[in-house]
């Protein structure tokens, strides 16, 4: 912080890494929203050029101490990576669609999940963006995934004929009703899920039928 590394600030930090003292890292994923990370170390401190260099410990160790070698560095970054990815996807991909689910129009962001397109897996189109997801209600995140439920390019709802034969109470009512729907889309067209990548799930949905 600053040009002084000799700072109230700046000395807290070189305290903290002399001593292995765990702080906590709060990292922005969304306009006012943090995603706090503990344990995190000072592993590194060069006052000339202003610079810490920040290590993650390993998730869920009780005893929060720092990363012993490199391999126990590498997972601890790789996990925290996954768990931000996580975190800041949902929080976009939510915030989109004004905290309610796609499918259902449920407005409680507790209750959604945003539901990949393309599995992050796939290389080319799985990336965490925000044209990659939909922001769904636990039940229709569980038979989207289960290809029970499709939405077709033209963001039409498709129901599983599997379903569709189906009698048995209103919540199963209320999923065969979204058949021949359209989905609700965000205010923003760069927002809009992409085409290309629906047609892809779309097809797996079709072959699973």
């Amino acid at each position: 912080m600053g040009q002084d590394p000799d700072a109230a600030d700046n000395r807290w930090l070189h305290e903290a890494f002399e001593n292995q003292i765990p702080i906590i890292y709060f990292l922005g994923i969304a306009p006012g929203r943090y995603q706090a990370i503990l344990s995190t170390f000072i592993s590194g401190w060069d006052a000339k050029a202003l610079k810490a260099r920040v290590a993650f410990g390993l998730p869920d160790n009780e005893a929060l101490e720092p990363p012993e070698n490199a391999l126990e560095r590498r997972y601890a970054l790789r996990t925290v990576k996954q768990r931000l990815h996580q975190a800041s996807f949902r929080e976009a991909v939510i915030t989109a669609y004004n905290g309610r689910c796609a499918l259902s129009g449920l407005p409680e962001p507790l209750l959604l999940d945003a539901a990949h397109i393309v599995a992050d897996k796939d290389e080319r189109f799985g990336q965490p963006l925000v044209p990659n997801g939909i922001p769904l209600s636990k039940i229709h995140h569980a038979a989207f995934d289960a290809h029970l439920i499709g939405i077709d390019p033209d963001y039409r709802l498709h129901v599983s004929e599997r379903l569709l034969g189906q009698n048995d109470g209103p919540m199963l009512e209320a999923l065969k009703r979204l058949n021949g729907g359209t989905i609700h889309l965000p205010n923003r067209t760069k927002d809009l899920p992409d085409r290309e990548r629906l047609a892809l799930r779309f097809e797996r949905f079709r072959a699973a039928a």
